[in-house]
């Protein structure tokens, strides 16, 4: 069996750098809808997303849905907020369910706000007087926002293998323009996929995982073909405090995570981070990414306890930012 397991992961590691290639990143900051690439976890954020091996429950659906299959509890639900930059704010939520041996379901709701937004149009000759400017002001765009829902199934193969995947529909509202024509509707929408491997090894608690985001066709808007922000991951984890000392690794973890991501609207970047968790309760952590304009460091706390039956884990973080003010990210997890 485990030499099976093997053959499959090596398959399966090969396929996902084959395909690497295949992405064309000449179109640098040309990909639509990307929103689907802002982290909405806190705990996820504050190891500079390095999340595609660590993350584990309703919340690494995000990431990799693979990680949905280590759920524990019967069920968990993750309820997270993230106030973004430009005044633009996301509300996500995850559910998961766990079917023991039939495999683990998981839903999720991602939606966008992106504040107020004043819609202009083009002036004609005759109006060029009334407006010197060039544009008039519409007033306010309402139903301006974006959003991704969808489905997820992971499954354990093996006590050290697991896959998962996710179908979703993610849609971006852009309001009306204001044409010579009438009113043109800016709303688009697109079914879109997420795979994700994951193994664990007998090594001091380390692990790897493999991750495809955001797979889908091409958007076409206007007369221009747009692809969506398709992003492929490699990460590994490890519990440190395994190899420092195994009599304390069992009530306090240190782990360390690093994802390697290649993307078709970016060069490649790494992310990086590490998470103390002392008895199982408090839980520290920092992260790091790589190769942003804007995103650089990051930090959070997480707090979990018990009540009655149900598990309760807040979590905290904050990303320094450039240029615009820095990311906070607050959520809330119970599992039963």
């Amino acid at each position: 069996m485990k030499t099976k397991m093997k053959y499959s992961v090596l398959f399966l590691t090969m396929s996902f750098v084959s395909v690497f290639p295949q992405v064309d990143l000449n179109k640098t900051a040309q990909s639509t809808m990307n929103f689907l690439l802002v982290g909405t976890s806190p705990k996820a954020s504050a190891v500079g997303e390095a999340y595609s091996s660590a993350g584990i429950g309703a919340e690494s659906i995000f990431y990799n849905p693979a990680g949905l299959s280590h759920l524990e509890k019967q069920f968990e639900v993750s309820v997270s907020y993230t106030q973004w930059i430009a005044d633009i704010n996301y509300l996500s939520g995850a559910v998961g369910w766990n079917l023991y041996d039939y495999g683990v379901v998981g839903i999720h709701l991602i939606t966008v706000d992106y504040g107020v937004i004043n819609g202009t149009s083009l002036i004609s000759e005759a109006e060029r007087d009334l407006y010197p400017l060039g544009y008039k002001d519409n007033g306010e765009v309402s139903n301006v926002g974006a959003y991704s829902a969808g489905l997820t199934y992971a499954k354990a193969i093996s006590r050290e293998f697991s896959v998962g995947g996710t179908v979703k529909l993610a849609g971006q509202n852009l309001g009306e323009s204001l044409l010579e024509s009438g009113l043109k509707n800016n709303n688009a929408a697109k079914l879109v996929f997420d795979a994700g491997v994951k193994y664990v090894t007998d090594f001091k608690g380390f692990m790897f995982g493999m991750s495809i985001r955001n797979f889908s066709s091409d958007l076409k808007r206007e007369e221009i073909d747009e692809q969506l922000p398709l992003l492929f991951s490699l990460g590994a984890a490890m519990n440190l405090m395994e190899v420092i000392n195994e009599e304390i690794a069992a009530d306090n973890n240190l782990t360390f995570a690093v994802d390697f991501l290649h993307q078709n609207n970016y060069s490649e970047r790494v992310n990086m981070g590490i998470e103390y968790k002392f008895l199982q309760i408090i839980s520290l952590r920092g992260g790091y990414q790589t190769n942003r304009d804007l995103a650089s460091w990051s930090a959070g706390v997480g707090f979990n306890t018990s009540v009655s039956d149900y598990n309760i884990e807040v979590n905290y973080s904050y990303s320094k930012f450039e240029i615009f003010d820095n990311v906070n990210r607050l959520s809330i997890l119970f599992s039963l």
